[in-house]
């Protein structure tokens, strides 16, 4: 069952303007990412500590933030007035990531979470078990390791994408889709700068997943104009594009909206662990869905007119 039924709309007709609007974004995204000294990367990358504890009633930030300027742990003192320290899920949980230090004692993270504990020790759970939620590590060579490793990861992917959709249609479609896989990634991650979120390890499966479904969207588009390019030989290539997205709009906006709930349902009810995650998602869906139509196609026009 359609959903959309026959349409004639002249999706070509408004590249111009899509095309301001995609480059206002990414104008904007790598200018806070350059004003902000490059992608806010977490302790997956950067390697650090990140120490989350649960008091027993709500706290405040700017208390614990002065409480922790003069911190004394196994003999040294430390200012940890200027790390990241937030609530999450509501204001009894804190987390607070530290970065690598280069004469860090040992058990640094279980000396820091017992400061934690002095802060407000009315606070602190009877079982002592229940105040440490979670207590993550990661050292700066693996950190690097792992930023060589998503990066070769995600240019890997783009690279056999580019190879696969040269051979099944014309390198002009997979410069196409390179195109608006590049534009995906590069609004997404410039939103992240934006409103100042994290790249994480979780993030970056996030941007392999909005790469695997934007070009999913972009190969049923493309799958479709080769087809009517056969059948429609006297027809402009604009005009077949057209004809094909038009054609192709609701399973476009069917397969949009389908995902589009489930990664919303996880964004609002998922949990902390998974909130950036589902906000990825959910701007690649967006994104992606608006770049199969608006980046991919016109590219292919404009490579098939220079032929």
């Amino acid at each position: 069952m359609r959903i959309i039924k026959e349409t004639h709309i002249d999706f070509m007709a408004q590249t111009g303007k899509a095309g301001i609007l995609s480059i206002a974004l990414i104008v904007l995204g790598i200018a806070s990412i350059v004003m902000n000294g490059g992608p806010k990367l977490s302790i997956d990358f950067k390697g650090g500590t990140m120490v989350a504890v649960n008091y027993t009633e709500p706290v405040d930030i700017n208390e614990i933030r002065s409480s922790l300027a003069m911190v004394s742990i196994d003999g040294q003192t430390f200012d940890f007035s200027h790390a990241e320290i937030k609530h999450f899920g509501d204001e009894s949980n804190v987390a607070v990531r530290l970065p690598s230090l280069d004469d860090e004692p040992e058990q640094f993270a279980h000396l820091f979470v017992e400061k934690m504990a002095e802060i407000f020790p009315v606070l602190v759970p009877d079982n002592k078990s229940e105040f440490i939620l979670s207590i993550e590590k990661v050292g700066p060579k693996i950190g690097a390791e792992l930023s060589g490793d998503a990066i070769m990861a995600i240019f890997s992917a783009l690279a056999l994408i580019l190879i696969y959709i040269s051979i099944r249609f014309e390198f002009k479609f997979a410069v196409g889709a390179i195109a608006a896989l590049g534009h995906d990634i590069l609004i997404t991650l410039g939103i992240f700068s934006l409103l100042d979120l994290e790249i994480s390890l979780a993030i970056i499966a996030a941007f392999l997943t909005i790469v695997g479904y934007s070009l999913n969207d972009t190969i049923v588009i493309f799958d479709r104009i080769r087809e009517n390019l056969k059948g429609l030989k006297n027809a402009t290539i604009s005009s077949v594009i057209n004809e094909s997205i038009n054609q192709s709009l609701s399973r476009t906006i069917i397969t949009s909206l389908t995902t589009l709930f489930v990664v919303l349902i996880l964004y609002l009810v998922g949990g902390e662990v998974i909130h950036t995650f589902a906000f990825a998602m959910i701007i690649g869906v967006i994104i992606g869905t608006y770049s199969s139509i608006f980046v991919a196609s016109p590219v292919v026009i404009k490579m098939g007119s220079n032929n």
